[in-house]
């Protein structure tokens, strides 16, 4: 019986450094995860920002495309500030998420299964985040276009007019 407890206990131990180099790997994923989404965000302001400077340079300066300059900016700004906080949100709630189950882990250090079937639980609910927080991305970027879009149309309009 002894013995039979010596190995049950072992097989736990693995277990549980699995599933703690499992929540490594996962809390790596996110602060990758978090780090492109940021530089993919800062890539896109750029080039907003580029586009805009190279349609204001286009135009004389004038008081209708400096105001419409200054409008585009400050939509832009907005918006990322926005995107950024979701962002912190989103990572701050990983980060509460990843906590909880150190703590169950630490708990039910006999039930495995259960801690399997959580960790399972944790990576499909991280999966779906990033793939909603992609999704709003997405979003943002088509904004930030359609709006870049409408400002030159409006020079455009502008200039003809």
């Amino acid at each position: 019986m002894g013995l039979v407890m010596v190995m049950v206990v072992i097989v736990v131990m693995v277990m549980e450094v699995g599933l703690m180099v499992m929540l490594l790997v996962v809390v790596l994923l996110v602060v990758v995860l978090v780090v492109v989404v940021l530089v993919i965000l800062v890539v896109v302001v750029v080039m907003a920002m580029m586009v805009v400077v190279v349609v204001v340079m286009m135009v004389f300066m004038d008081i209708m495309v400096v105001m419409v300059v200054v409008i585009v900016v400050v939509i832009v700004v907005v918006m990322m500030v926005i995107v950024v906080v979701m962002v912190v949100v989103i990572v701050s709630l990983l980060m509460v998420v990843m906590m909880v189950m150190v703590m169950v882990v630490l708990v039910m250090v006999v039930v495995v299964l259960v801690e399997m079937v959580l960790v399972i639980v944790v990576v499909v609910m991280m999966v779906i985040m990033m793939v909603v927080l992609m999704m709003v991305l997405m979003v943002v970027a088509m904004m930030v276009v359609m709006t870049i879009l409408v400002v030159m149309v409006v020079v455009v309009m502008a200039i003809n007019w």
